[in-house]
């Protein structure tokens, strides 16, 4: 590298640059409840059960939610249940189907 300058670093502005503030307001019923619903989801392995095992336990865990946040209203449950079964189906099943016909066509490129 005859000729060549030395690579310059850049300059580290971290200590100049303020924290970024958080105008959020805080979380809503309905989203601790989504929260809490998504996380129940992973924990009680309803993400690996069959359709009409995860729409009877959406049903059970629902009825729950609406007796721990009773200020969730008919629309808001809807609402909970839709995310829910979305969050239980994932746009790329995991590990059901193979793409590939055969060894020989997964290699053929």
């Amino acid at each position: 590298m005859e000729g060549s300058r030395p690579l310059a670093r850049k300059r580290d502005n971290r200590k100049s640059r303020t924290a970024p503030r958080s105008n959020s307001a805080p979380p809503t019923a309905l989203d601790r409840a989504r929260d809490e619903l998504f996380s129940a989801i992973r924990q009680c392995g309803v993400l690996s059960a069959e359709r009409d095992d995860q729409l009877e336990w959406m049903d059970e865990t629902l009825g729950f939610m609406k007796e721990r946040h009773p200020e969730l209203g008919a629309p808001e449950l809807s609402q909970l249940r839709e995310a829910g079964l979305r969050f239980c189906q994932p746009v790329i099943p995991h590990g059901r189907e193979h793409t590939a016909l055969a060894h020989e066509d997964a290699t053929a490129a």
